[in-house]
């Protein structure tokens, strides 16, 4: 990504805390160039040049230069690209700077959005902290071992019922709702991702991995416009599901 009109580096991804700011107030806000409105930084979707000057997402929000921050939802994305509204957004974002928005960004945009997902996962799983398989899932949960409990969005619900229960009794919160994210990410996408045959059911046994895995899911499941619990939707949230190119 490159940084034109010689704007400062990292000038809008820097994120830095003011002094005497705790790590449990908010986190930054961004404006979305299309709709005005300020957001969490976690659930916006960052844009950038290439050093051609193609608009790219920037999944991670990591690329240098200044970018220019989106907070709608894929289909919005789509028809801004469609009826030129983002590039008249992009223009002033991008102080004039030469610019190429491919027609189906909102595509590249979630299919980005999804890999950084399932690339994190990838990692909490070679890093030890990731639990498969149904009983051994089970046996953490009732240890009390589970800090975050997910399924594939064609998991059924037998599955996941069970699970969330043996997840609350293992937290002491029976009662309590507690209860297993329904990913926007089938088993075939899973189990490609994770390297494993037929991954339904994840786990994770550690609290700060479960907040690293949090950033990228909370992104793509505002740009799908799923931010709300997909346990009722979760067969026309999996019907939907293109992982082509992911």
């Amino acid at each position: 990504m490159r940084n034109p009109h010689n704007e400062p580096l990292s000038s809008d991804i820097s994120g830095g805390k003011p002094a005497g700011t705790s790590a449990n107030e908010a986190q930054p806000e961004r404006k979305c160039v299309l709709s005005g409105r300020l957001d969490a930084r976690g659930e916006l979707v960052r844009l950038a040049l290439s050093p051609d000057g193609d608009v790219l997402p920037d999944a991670l929000a990591r690329a240098p230069g200044r970018g220019a921050w989106i907070g709608v939802n894929e289909a919005d994305l789509a028809a801004a690209v469609a009826n030129g509204k983002l590039r008249g957004a992009l223009a002033r974002a991008f102080k004039g700077a030469p610019l190429t928005i491919p027609a189906d960004l909102a595509e590249k945009t979630r299919a980005a959005l999804t890999r950084a997902l399932l690339d994190r996962l990838g990692i909490e799983l070679r890093a030890g902290n990731m639990v498969l398989g149904t009983e051994k899932i089970a046996q953490a949960a009732r240890s009390g071992a589970v800090t975050w409990l997910a399924h594939a969005c064609d998991a059924g619900t037998d599955g996941p019922n069970k699970l969330a229960q043996a997840w609350r009794v293992g937290e002491e919160a029976e009662g309590s709702g507690l209860k297993g994210t329904i990913l926007p990410l089938d088993r075939a996408a899973l189990s490609v991702a994770l390297g494993r045959d037929n991954v339904v059911h994840l786990a994770l046994i550690d609290a700060a991995a479960a907040q690293r895995v949090g950033v990228p899911l909370q992104r793509l499941l505002h740009f799908l416009g799923s931010d709300e619990d997909l346990t009722a939707a979760a067969p026309a949230v999996c019907d939907s599901i293109d992982t082509k190119g992911v």
